[in-house]
């Protein structure tokens, strides 16, 4: 397959997300690095169920070291329709929503890898601070096959 190609392509996303079991905890073990997480570390983003509809998004990070002062922001995340719950828009500044699909998640809901169908964004989550690196490679193997440029992944540095 080309380069060209497999840009182009539609990004999937998984069948379907049991919310109750994706809410939680989840720490960052690597993403594509953006604006409005310059300088982040020890990242981690929380996910409450609400029963208005929506589900609660905090995300925090620690500045320019794994010691630095922390950073917190908190949003909602509204189910798209028909996507078995698999996309998302979050919404941190109203009347801004971004789309949070997600792309890859383990059967026992250890892992999971969130992207933007522009393939600009991706992050790949876990629920412990560190990840296997064969399930690493593999997820990363996985990810440049949808298309997005592995080259620029940067892993994220936890405690």
């Amino acid at each position: 397959m080309s380069t060209a190609t497999s840009i182009s392509q539609t990004l999937q996303t998984v069948p379907y997300v049991d919310l109750n079991k994706y809410a939680g905890k989840w720490y960052e073990i690597a993403s594509l690095p953006n604006m409005f997480q310059k300088n982040c570390n020890c990242t981690t983003a929380e996910y409450t169920l609400t029963d208005k509809g929506f589900v609660t998004v905090e995300n925090r990070c620690n500045k320019d070291s794994i010691n630095g002062k922390q950073s917190y922001i908190k949003g909602k995340a509204f189910v798209v329709e028909n996507s078995g719950n698999a996309k998302l828009k979050v919404q941190f500044f109203w009347p801004f929503k971004g789309k949070y699909w997600i792309i890859d998640l383990a059967d026992d809901y250890s892992y999971a890898v969130v992207g933007h169908p522009n393939k600009k964004y991706l992050w790949i989550l876990s629920r412990t601070p560190t990840m296997n690196d064969i399930i690493y490679q593999q997820i990363i193997s996985k990810i440049k096959e949808k298309g997005f440029d592995i080259s620029k992944i940067k892993l994220t540095k936890q405690k």
